[in-house]
Order: C-alpha cells, then structure tokens, then sequence
C-alpha cells in the first residue's frame, strides 16, 4: 500500500511531466462537449496541483474532477507521457472530504449494490439484457486451462457472453475456471475513492489468481483494472511485483484469440458497427486489435466517425452524470448508425448496455458473433 507522502511524490512525479501543450484538449470528450479548460485534462491537472498543495478548494473543484470520465483519451494523445488516469485518482481522493453528505451516501449505495451480488442480483435480472442463446459445449480434458474473470455485473445482465467465450475455449482446447460473481476487480471501488476497499479486493484477487498462467477478461474495464494493479502499490511492497506478474498473465479476449487458430469458428454474414471502448484503446493500448480479428474472419466493420471518443458509460459515470453520459451516447449512436448496421458490437459490459439504452438495433459482445 502507498503512503501518503509516496502518493503525493507519484502525484508530482506525473504533473511534472505535463508540459501544458494542450493536445489533450481535441481529444477529451468532456472538453469538446462543455469548451471549458477546467473540464480539461490539463484544467483538471491545475486544479489537483491547487489541492495537493493545499490551497483552498471548493466543491466546484470536485465537480469538475467528477466530469472527467477517465476514458484516458488524453494519454493516448500526450506526447509526454502523462499519466493522467492515476494522477485523476490521487486527485479525488485528495478532495473527497469536500463532497457532501448525501453524495457520499449516493456513492457508497451505488457502490455496495453493484459489486455485492447478493444485493444486485435481486434487482438486476429485471435489467437483463441476454439470456444463454446457444447449447453448452461439453468441456474437454486438456491440460490448457485458464482463468475467466466472470465480472461483477455481466453475469446476471448479460450471461450469454461468458457462455460464448467458455464454449469458444472449448473449440480451441481449453479448460476453463471461473471465478465467483463476488470476486470484483476493484475498479467501482478504486475509481470511487474507497481506495483501503479496492486494495482489500485487488489483495485477495493477486493472492487467489497466482496458480494460473493465463488469464482472460471479457470486460475491457475490468482488464484495464487488473492490468494496472501494480500502479497502486509502491515498489517496495511484496505485492507490486505479484502486481506485476498478474498484469502479464491478463489478457484481453482479443489479445487472447489473436494468437489462435480461428479457422473453425464460422460465422453468419452481417452488417455490422464496432464501438471501441476507451478502456481498450487508452486503457490497455489495443486500438484496432478486434476489428483486425474481425476482418480475419470475414467481417467488414463500417469506419466510425470519432471513434476514439467514449460512449458515455465510462462504469459508473451513466449514474452520476446522466445528463452528460446521454449527450455522449446519442453522439456515439449517430456515428455508429450512419451505415444502417443490423447489429452494434462492442468489448465492455457497460458499453453494450449504456448504447443499448439510446437504440432499438440489438448490442452484443463482439464475441458472441463467434459462437454460432
């Protein structure tokens, strides 16, 4: 765990590197969207530097932080190498004791009910967006076995997704394990700044997840998450180095089937439109590794004006700024309705049911196109 004097030399380490060139500003959705610096990675920047060095800020502050939707546009563009996701963390730690009361029980409510499923499954079947469309392909013995993180939430919403995959591995000679619904990455709790809570889980997941050498996420925010584990910890700890390790075993579905023979997989002949989420371009630096897959085997996704801007799902961004997460939506849905797709396919849990929300054109995990 980082100590707050380690914290606030990383938050300076990061600042530094910022030399106020300004070309996050024609990347960052916000900032296209409102014109305002201060909705800016570079505006934000200034106002975490203010808090860190104790000057007075306000809840106005705070607002502005709670805007950005971490989609990490800005660190694909930096030529600095900004790293600004981990700075916007510290930075709203730093000033979370200016949210106010009910915000904070709004935060934790929403928090608790998403990643506990005892508490989330009991509303969210009624939100289900997919149920098990295909037969269950009986598992093979193999001595090729990985680890399939199930997510918090997809389960319950979207259970046909982890279907596909599992049947998919199996096509290719994998035996699966999968973890518990319970066992969340701690990416809700690491971005809502119940940090002490994050490290317990991401703690408990490094230690239960050491024995597998591969392990897969469907879900881009949750790969994301896992892959930058060892951000939250200093060096010196034991578990930056497991940290570590972990992030080279995770693997993204797509990274994963791009090193397979897919030849066996047949698929239907459909009009289709890819979104790419932030968390898998910025986040974890895949940009273009599902549409290559796709084109591999037979599917011409249509261009997608503006695709390097965010749907507006952004985790829990859709609950706390409706308003703007819409605004985003409906920009993203133009864009990836110009060319009358039969289906929207995307990579990340919240992304398929975010756009869901705004269309009447079925979303679907791209790879559920693979398991027909």
């Amino acid at each position: 765990m980082q100590t707050i004097d380690i914290i606030n030399l990383k938050a300076n380490d990061i600042i530094r590197k910022c030399v106020h060139c300004g070309f996050c500003l024609a990347t960052c959705p916000t900032y296209q969207l409102l014109g305002n610096e201060l909705d800016s990675p570079r505006g934000r920047i200034y106002l975490i530097k203010s808090a860190l060095e104790n000057n007075d800020t306000s809840a106005n502050s705070l607002q502005h932080l709670d805007r950005c939707l971490t989609c990490r546009s800005c660190e694909t563009t930096c030529p600095s190498g900004v790293e600004y996701g981990h700075l916007l963390d510290i930075g709203r730690a730093a000033i979370e004791h200016k949210r106010p009361l009910w915000q904070k029980a709004s935060r934790f409510a929403i928090r608790k009910f998403l990643t506990t499923p005892t508490l989330f499954n009991t509303v969210g079947f009624l939100f289900q967006h997919s149920r098990i469309q295909t037969p269950i392909i009986k598992p093979k013995t193999s001595t090729k076995e990985v680890l399939l993180l199930s997510g918090c939430i997809q389960p319950t919403l979207a259970p046909n997704i982890n279907h596909s995959i599992k049947n998919i591995l199996t096509k290719l000679g994998y035996t699966i394990k999968e973890t518990p619904q319970k066992q969340c990455c701690g990416a809700i709790d690491q971005h809502l700044s119940a940090n002490d809570e994050a490290l317990r889980k991401i703690k408990h997941n490094i230690d239960t997840w050491q024995p597998f050498e591969i392990i897969i996420s469907s879900a881009s925010g949750c790969g994301a998450m896992v892959k930058d584990y060892s951000s939250l910890f200093d060096q010196d700890d034991e578990y930056h180095q497991k940290a570590q390790q972990i992030a080279k075993k995770t693997k993204d579905i797509a990274q994963f089937l791009a090193n397979q023979d897919l030849s066996q997989l047949k698929l239907a002949n459909q009009n289709i439109s890819y979104h790419e989420p932030c968390t898998l371009q910025h986040g974890q630096q895949l940009g273009g590794l599902v549409t290559s897959i796709l084109q591999q085997l037979g599917y011409t996704p249509a261009p997608v004006k503006d695709a390097h801007l965010c749907c507006g799902s952004a985790g829990t961004y859709s609950i706390f700024q409706p308003k703007l997460s819409k605004q985003f939506r409906a920009n993203k849905l133009k864009h990836l309705t110009t060319n009358n797709p039969e289906i929207i396919v995307t990579a990340n849990i919240g992304c398929l049911m975010h756009l869901q929300q705004g269309t009447k054109i079925p979303v679907k995990h791209w790879v559920e196109l693979l398991d027909t």
